[in-house]
């Protein structure tokens, strides 16, 4: 066959060093007990080396919203407003809200298939360091056993405590726990202006509809409490799973704007000085500016940084193309377009966690378990160049980039011109965003000598799942590459170019 270079342009992505976060010396010794002022709790290690070294987890939206399995996550509220399709669908289907309410749909809960054991040995065969549930979405029912609400799985639904057997499951398959909590959006701001209706709540306040009721149960579930009680009963949530479930990252979807600081600062003094207490490092996320960067780590939902960041940040996607819960017409992403997105964020500084969407009954969707499986098999064999990896001097090159850093970014789409790059020690890992096709030539131009400077020296090259020697050739362009005769993967290939001093630009 005959062989074409594969010119791969300079995609920008310098490694700045600094922080954003002001720290105190790293001479000074970390409190033993932290109190709740944010002077004292940005003492603590925020991005513990355990965090940077995973890249990737699993996590998934399972509960009662998944029983109508309809339109998608945010059915809960849209049933309630007159002209959405999800309104419709309940009229249709349930009757309308007034007479079938949210809440009644937590009996058709019950979770008969659900296996903790077995989602846990899939998460750990789909590649996943950390795992875990969505503790608490916007609607307000609690996936663990809670005495804060009735409104909890031990009690109600599938009357089992799941978040007890997902912790007991994933810890004790050596993986880390992840808890989301979704909750702080349920708190009804317009519960006392009824004409107020937008979506910094969850529920609207519809007086024909149980999003009204003074019934004290059903305003817990529903979120129209008094703000001082939401509050208390924010932070005693939180409290309960830390005390009984030990996770190790705290992740927040939003909104906690709305928490004062007082309950948001004694929540964090209480997760810390519990992880001293067991020995361990855990982790807080953020989105927006609902924490301080100094106790916690940024998220970007369907987004990511488009440059090389100094801190550590995580991104929150989707393994569908539409709802975060399980719907009877999920669309799932390629296989290669996740592997593609955790590169690219790895390549940066960022850690990917994918969500996935069981039905109510606990089943994963066979081709959810596909999915997850085929990114395993892919981290088998090529993830090396992925976990416990750290920046190189670019975070990579070739035609596809992002504009703009940010939330909910646009997609794009990875070709094998594309390459992300990650290093280990004095090992740079070039990682081809597709299959450039058997014995070509890639030109790595980000090697290009009169651009790359230091004293950085190439020992060997070879691709991580083959055995064929390759060939390289480093000039003044670049580092020219063969690839071996025989495909090696269709999604992503890795160059492992073994060095010797270091690169600088």
């Amino acid at each position: 066959m005959r062989n074409t270079v594969i010119a791969l342009s300079l995609a920008a992505g310098l490694f700045v060093g600094g922080c954003t976060s002001s720290k105190p010396s790293a001479s000074a010794p970390a409190p033993t007990t932290y109190t709740p002022d944010w002077t004292s709790l940005a003492q603590y290690n925020e991005q513990p080396e355990w965090f940077k070294d995973a890249k990737f987890g699993v996590y998934f939206h399972w509960g009662i919203l998944s029983v109508p399995a309809f339109a998608n996550d945010w059915y809960p509220r849209n049933m309630h407003v007159v002209g959405t399709p999800e309104y419709q669908h309940h009229l249709e289907t349930y009757g309308h809200p007034s007479k079938f309410g949210y809440h009644d749909f937590v009996p058709m809960f019950k979770a008969e298939k659900f296996d903790a054991e077995e989602w846990a040995e899939l998460f750990q065969k789909a590649g996943a360091r950390f795992a875990g549930p969505m503790a608490e979405h916007h609607e307000g029912f609690s996936m663990w056993a809670s005495k804060v609400t009735p409104w909890n799985v031990k009690d109600m639904g599938p009357k089992r405590d799941v978040m007890a057997e997902l912790e007991k499951a994933i810890h004790g398959r050596g993986m880390k726990l992840m808890t989301t909590f979704h909750m702080a959006r349920n708190l009804q701001l317009y519960a006392d202006n009824p004409e107020a209706k937008t979506d910094k709540s969850y529920f609207p306040y519809e007086a024909d509809m149980s999003t009204s009721s003074t019934d004290p149960k059903l305003r817990m579930l529903y979120g129209n409490l008094p703000a001082e009680e939401f509050y208390q009963n924010w932070k005693a949530k939180l409290s309960e799973v830390i005390d009984n479930y030990s996770p190790d990252i705290i992740y927040f979807d939003g909104m906690e704007g709305k928490i004062p600081e007082k309950y948001k600062q004694e929540f964090v003094a209480h997760y810390f000085n519990k992880a001293n207490e067991q020995g361990k490092q855990v982790v807080i996320t953020h989105k927006s500016d609902d924490f301080p960067d100094e106790v916690s780590i940024k998220d970007f939902e369907k987004g990511r940084m488009n440059e090389i960041t100094p801190d550590t940040w995580l991104t929150d996607e989707t393994i569908s193309t539409g709802s975060w819960s399980y719907t009877n017409d999920l669309q799932l992403k390629p296989t290669a377009d996740i592997i593609h997105v955790l590169a690219d964020i790895v390549s940066k500084n960022g850690v990917m966690v994918l969500n996935i969407s069981p039905k109510a009954d606990g089943e994963i969707p066979q081709d959810q378990q596909q999915v997850l499986l085929q990114i395993g098999d892919w981290l088998n064999e090529h993830g090396e160049a992925i976990y416990a990896t750290r920046l190189w001097v670019v975070y990579g090159e070739g035609p596809t980039k992002l504009e703009k850093a940010g939330h909910f970014l646009p997609v794009v789409k990875y070709t094998p011109q594309d390459v992300r790059y990650t290093t280990k020690g004095n090992t740079i890992y070039a990682i081809v965003l597709g299959w450039p096709g058997g014995n070509q030539q890639v030109l790595l131009e980000s090697f290009a000598k009169d651009k790359l400077k230091g004293n950085l020296k190439i020992k060997r090259v070879s691709m991580l799942g083959s055995r064929d020697k390759i060939k390289h050739n480093w000039q003044d362009n670049g580092l020219t590459l063969t690839t071996p005769s025989e495909k090696v993967n269709d999604m992503a290939v890795v160059f492992k170019i073994e060095t010797k001093g270091k690169a600088e630009l």
